[in-house]
């Protein structure tokens, strides 16, 4: 009965369920967020500082700001590097929507490139092929963390006078040819959800070593607001004195949220060094297998794994995505699908946006789906997972 998919009747491959990401908070963690709760500041103290010199330190990049959260540094970035009106951004279909929807956020127009049928990862021949005289940025999105392919892409945007956005909400801890994500490309952004490697329940950051785009991030978190009196239009009349000079939002980390994410970065080496020996053996384990196809990482690209995307090859498999995936459930094991390419949401739709427009994205998404993968995760889980595919590779395949 064991060798019977749980769907078909047979016995699970474990009990309990396990979930595709999950958290790692330890008393350390714990203890940071309570000193600051006992201090006298909640919001707009010293952590925020802290955290963001630690984060330089972590990514070797001059200027760190935190932020609310991975989309609004996406939003304060395009800000700070003048994208508007007008303008258009370029960006992978096969991402989170805040890709996208940040270059709405600003009044401008998104054109999607196609990815890598291997790394999955936008394609730099196709941004290419999609630069006008609008373009003003390319977000550029390191996908399951995997760094995108920076070189190639710096040297298309700089050939043509335009910023390159690095989404590096996956990919924290990652390298580019012995270089630290955060430091390479003109502006970048991460994420710190509670399923990426390092969390603060929400919050972000925005990197660069760009010192006017520096000055701007921080101004559009707060408000457009600044103290700064070089910046000011006049003399201030006391030291209450404040102008807001720009429109901005308040897109602010609490004190809280930096204690964490401070505490979090503190092992963001265990977190990333687990991550990968986690995606070793998924990879062994998965790449001999008749009817799965692994991503392939570039070598340039030392990666620290948020997700692990398995792809079914569903031309040797007698089963939809949708009917694997919910025999992944039967079995306990609880996968996700990461992305819905995002020109295909109704609201993409009512742009008019149309399907077939990034064809091998397309392709992509219709075989993938997202295994378990974070650093608490036991050798006997990670068994467990590479049991119930391979069980229902061998029912399913033809």
């Amino acid at each position: 009965m064991n060798n019977i998919p749980a769907i078909a009747g047979g016995t699970p491959v474990r009990d309990k369920k396990l979930y595709y990401g999950h958290q790692y908070i330890d008393d350390k963690d714990i203890n940071a967020v309570v000193e600051v709760l006992k201090s006298d500041y909640l919001t707009c103290g010293p952590k925020i500082e802290e955290v963001e010199k630690k984060l330089c330190q972590i990514t070797d990049a001059k200027h760190a700001c935190l932020i609310s959260n991975g989309t609004a540094a996406l939003h304060v970035a395009l800000q700070a590097i003048g994208v508007g009106e007008g303008d258009e951004i370029i960006t992978t279909p096969l991402t989170f929507a805040a890709s996208a929807n940040c270059g709405l956020y600003c009044g401008a127009k998104v054109v999607f490139a196609d990815v890598n049928e291997e790394t999955y990862n936008i394609d730099p021949a196709s941004v290419k092929e999609k630069i006008t005289d609008k373009t003003k940025a390319v977000v550029a999105v390191d996908f399951t963390g995997q760094a995108v392919e920076l070189d190639e892409l710096l040297s298309i945007c700089h050939e043509k006078g335009i910023k390159l956005v690095e989404d590096g909400a996956h990919s924290i801890g990652t390298k580019y040819k012995g270089r630290k994500v955060g430091s390479i490309a003109d502006v970048t952004t991460f994420s710190f959800h509670p399923v990426k490697t390092v969390t603060c329940g929400e919050g972000g950051a925005i990197m660069t070593n760009d010192d006017e785009i520096a000055k701007r991030l921080y101004l559009y978190r707060s408000h457009g607001i600044t103290r700064e009196a070089d910046l000011m239009v006049r003399e201030p009349d006391g030291p209450w004195y404040y102008e807001q000079i720009g429109l901005g939002m308040n897109y602010r980390m609490t004190d809280m949220q930096a204690a964490l994410l401070g505490s979090q970065l503190d092992k963001l080496e265990i977190f990333s060094k687990r991550r990968s020996q986690i995606v070793k053996i998924y990879d062994e384990a998965f790449s001999k297998v008749d009817g799965l196809i692994v991503q392939k990482e570039i070598a340039e690209s030392d990666t620290t794994r948020h997700l692990y995307i398995l792809r079914l090859d569903l031309n040797k498999l007698k089963c939809t995505r949708r009917e694997f995936f919910d025999a992944m459930n039967a079995e306990n094991i609880c996968c996700n699908v990461h992305y819905i390419p995002v020109y295909r949401h109704p609201y993409y739709e009512q742009l008019g946006y149309n399907k077939g427009l990034c064809p091998v994205a397309e392709k992509i998404y219709e075989g993938i789906m997202s295994l378990p993968l974070y650093y608490s995760l036991t050798d006997e889980d990670v068994n467990d997972v590479i049991e119930a595919v391979k069980k229902l590779v061998d029912y399913y395949h033809v």
